[in-house]
């Protein structure tokens, strides 16, 4: 998975990207709403640790910097305080980030005062595959002399990952989401003060996973349709789980993304659109048609059978840390 996605001839490395000329669609691409809503969770933890500066926001899987356009574009109040870093691993997609952010292909090594955003970034940190033929093994990928890729089962467990069900059914498969714990544990020692938030995909338990038809959570896509078997075509599609959230340590808040984002205000930006769009309706400018499409925005942003019924997960670092 790791080669697939992220090496030489990887997805991303190639280009594959998010937004509506890309693979699959997130909430950023959707339009600015997004990053305004984030805008004010950012302002409000700039304020609980005391209007730091410099206030530190590291964006990581930033892509082309969508979501760090629209973040800066909202203006927010800690914007003369905030250093934006916008991480992405491949080069291809940091060629187009944003004047004024700081672009760079891994997590800054200073600890931070600040926030790490993870925007569906966690499903697509590459994974292990477990396997139940009986017992519960670990599924290996091999190449053959002309390319082929099988795949080759180990020895049984010993002992069997506690997040995995005893009595599964014959062929279960579930995630072991090893990558995406050890970057979370990083993520978290590098903010001294402030919070690592994370938007994904997730369930309550490993378990859920391993009794469901695996190709319902073990998903590929390309061009915004779902690709094939994930050993076919490697480097020409993405490769996504599901997030177990039992193989992670508890957050500290838990949302949907869609209570999220009401709780910071997108009812009030939607709002402030609409009248933005009566009063220059007459004469339309490129503002007022942004303001405009802010309705169209929410309704995709707060849709609870899609981007609404993401998770969203805060793990916080104490605002008396700072200066320590």
């Amino acid at each position: 998975m790791e080669q697939a996605l992220y090496g030489p001839d990887g997805f991303y490395t190639r280009g594959g990207l998010a937004g509506r000329r890309g693979d699959f669609l997130t909430a950023p691409e959707v339009g600015p709403l997004f990053g305004a809503v984030l805008a004010r969770f950012l302002d409000a933890e700039w304020q609980r640790l005391g209007r730091a500066s410099p206030f530190t926001v590291v964006d990581v899987g930033a892509g082309p910097g969508t979501l760090a356009r629209s973040i800066v574009a909202a203006a927010p109040e800690c914007r003369a305080a905030l250093r934006y870093i916008a991480v992405e691993v491949a080069d291809v997609q940091r060629r187009s980030h944003p004047a004024g952010v700081e672009s760079r292909a891994d997590l800054p090594t200073e600890s931070i005062v600040g926030v790490v955003i993870a925007n569906e970034l966690l499903d697509n940190l590459p994974f292990r595959l477990a396997v139940f033929d009986g017992a519960w093994r670990e599924a290996y990928v091999s190449s053959a002399a002309d390319g082929a890729l099988t795949e080759v089962l180990s020895a049984p467990f010993d002992p069997v990952p506690d997040v995995l069900p005893a009595t599964p059914p014959l062929g279960a498969r579930a995630p072991l989401i090893d990558a995406a714990r050890s970057w979370l544990d990083g993520a978290r020692r590098l903010v001294r003060s402030g919070s690592v938030i994370a938007f994904d995909y997730t369930v309550d338990t490993t378990s859920e996973l391993a009794l469901r038809q695996w190709r319902e959570w073990l998903r590929t896509y390309r061009r915004h349709e779902r690709g094939g078997h994930y050993l076919a075509a490697p480097g020409e599609q993405d490769i996504t789980t599901d997030v177990p959230l039992d193989q992670l340590p508890a957050p500290d808040e838990r949302w949907t993304q869609a209570d999220f984002l009401r709780q910071w205000s997108i009812t009030e930006l939607v709002d402030e659109g609409q009248r933005a769009w009566a009063a220059g309706a007459a004469q339309p400018d490129l503002d007022a048609l942004a303001m405009r499409s802010r309705t169209r925005e929410a309704e995709a942003l707060l849709d609870p059978t899609g981007l609404g019924a993401h998770t969203v997960a805060i793990w916080r670092a104490p605002a008396g840390a700072i200066g320590r």
